[in-house]
């Protein structure tokens, strides 16, 4: 490992800062999580594409991470390149040197998305308003902003962490709406070829799952290097009065604290966390990771919690639910990583 992640280096010396041995835990909402062989923050598309193509190259495994929510990296961290995804422009289409069926217009995420004049030039022929946001955009702020412009699409992702491109990987949602009824095509960078827009028909979006998520550990997966988002002109005020009602929501049955969000998928019949609370595991501790007494779906780094910590209290509420209900909860988080040797 120590060459290959060596010649890693030098293919990417002047583009990006390389670090060997990054403890994940300082990238990861829950705070936990061993270290990485190697580390990098791709800034833009053209570093994100130079640092995959490059670990690629040299059959380095590569996971890539936004901002480190729904992830539980184990103790014995991960083996070959994590990406952090910092590119996060937002406007028009996705920059660096991409192909030219991907227009090169962008403006920096700063706070108005779009001027009144670039809204009339994305409008389509539908009436829609195509908003193009790459990988490593906040999702939260992307969904707060329009609202608060006045486009309709995005409201019920205004408190939802994490970036646009985990976003599409996870399919996210919240309130009834998500990202396969907001997006119309992902940006894509395949293993094998150039990046190219795929159409959200081929993108296998599912609840909280995707083609994407689903694919083969393994092998090399395409990189999500953006998404374009398709809103349309709504009520100012209905919209801000949904932003309002989403974040008081949140903050009133979300609790505060280093965590990773949902820990378990819905089952089709109730809510995850209405089984935690039926089946009395709210409360349970092992070790520094509890799980919230707010809410059951939540489970809270209390300072210094490790990932065995969390995997056996991830068993516990599992095996109380099981007992009271016959209920198998399945993970909403991503594993990954090796346990602690």
């Amino acid at each position: 490992m120590s060459t290959a992640r060596d010649h890693f280096a030098r293919r990417l010396r002047g583009i990006m800062p390389v670090r060997f041995d990054e403890p994940l835990a300082r990238h990861t909402s829950f705070r936990i999580g061993g270290p990485a062989d190697v580390y990098v923050q791709a800034r833009t598309l053209d570093q994100a594409i130079a640092a995959v193509r490059a670990a690629w190259d040299l059959e380095l495994p590569v996971l890539v991470i936004g901002g480190g929510s729904n992830l539980l990296v184990l103790d014995g961290g991960v083996r070959g390149v994590v990406i952090e995804m910092r590119a996060r422009h937002v406007e028009g289409w996705p920059t660096g040197r991409l192909p030219a069926s991907a227009p090169e217009r962008l403006e920096t995420f700063s706070g108005t998305i779009h001027s009144s004049s670039a809204l009339d030039d994305d409008r389509r022929d539908d009436g829609a308003i195509e908003v193009v946001a790459e990988a490593g955009a906040p999702l939260a702020a992307l969904g707060r902003k329009t609202a608060l412009q006045g486009l309709a699409g995005l409201e019920w992702a205004v408190d939802v962490p994490g970036t646009v491109g985990g976003a599409v990987v996870n399919n996210a949602g919240a309130h009834g709406g998500d990202i396969a009824g907001s997006i119309s095509a992902a940006l894509l960078l395949p293993p094998d070829g150039d990046p190219v827009w795929q159409p959200v028909e081929r993108l296998g979006l599912a609840y909280r799952t995707s083609m994407l998520k689903a694919a083969e550990v393994s092998q090399p997966r395409p990189l999500v290097l953006g998404a374009k988002f398709v809103l349309r002109r709504g009520d100012p005020l209905t919209l801000r009065a949904a932003v309002a009602r989403y974040s008081q929501h949140r903050r009133a049955t979300q609790p505060v604290g280093a965590c990773a969000g949902s820990m378990f998928k819905n089952p089709p019949e109730q809510a995850a966390g209405w089984y935690i609370e039926r089946a009395e595991a709210k409360g349970l501790q092992v070790g520094a990771v509890r799980v919230s007494d707010l809410h059951g779906n939540f489970m809270l780094n209390l300072g210094g919690a490790t990932a065995a910590d969390v995997l056996a209290l991830v068993t516990l509420v599992q095996e109380k639910v099981r007992s009271r209900f016959g209920v198998s909860l399945e993970l909403e988080i991503q594993v990954v990583g090796e346990a602690a040797r």
